[in-house]
């Protein structure tokens, strides 16, 4: 359990959230948790009885993690070659920002990019279905052209 403000605030600091088990947690990491999960809101009030019960996110069904495979072939971050079944669907507009579970708002990131995007980095899908990637500093993270090896 969070608070919403805790939850969609990036400052925001440790021994913020509590696992259904009793464990507790980083906003930031109920924040990386909250990405891939079903997260309903509660709001309750003054007396503690709730009164919202707000609507529920989904993962992405398996029509949509195929629809996502079937596009991007793999993780999408730059100079990343994850296939499909090492790689998670990610919510380009997180759900706390009003981004829904569709095609247009995800992208296939494996776990080690999944969790430098939420932690500052950025991919970005263009017009013409090409992706880019950005360090936190906004600077854009390119590749070269493959090294090929001298013959022999």
């Amino acid at each position: 359990m969070i608070d919403l403000e805790d939850l969609a605030d990036p400052a925001t600091g440790p021994a913020t959230a509590t696992m259904g088990f009793g464990a507790v947690i980083s906003a930031a990491r109920a924040r990386w948790i909250a990405c891939d999960s079903t997260v309903s809101r509660v709001v309750f009030g003054p007396d503690g009885a709730p009164i919202d019960l707000g609507r529920e996110q989904r993962l992405a069904d398996r029509y949509l993690r195929r629809a996502v495979e079937l596009r991007d072939g793999g993780c999408v971050f730059t100079g990343c070659g994850a296939p499909t079944w090492w790689a998670e669907v990610h919510h380009l507009i997180h759900w706390l920002d009003g981004g829904e579970t569709n095609l247009n708002n995800s992208a296939l990131l494996c776990e080690r990019h999944h969790t430098q995007v939420h932690h500052g980095f950025r991919v970005e899908r263009q017009p013409d279905g090409t992706w880019r990637t950005w360090r936190p500093d906004g600077t854009e993270i390119r590749t070269g052209p493959p090294l090929v090896r001298p013959a022999a």
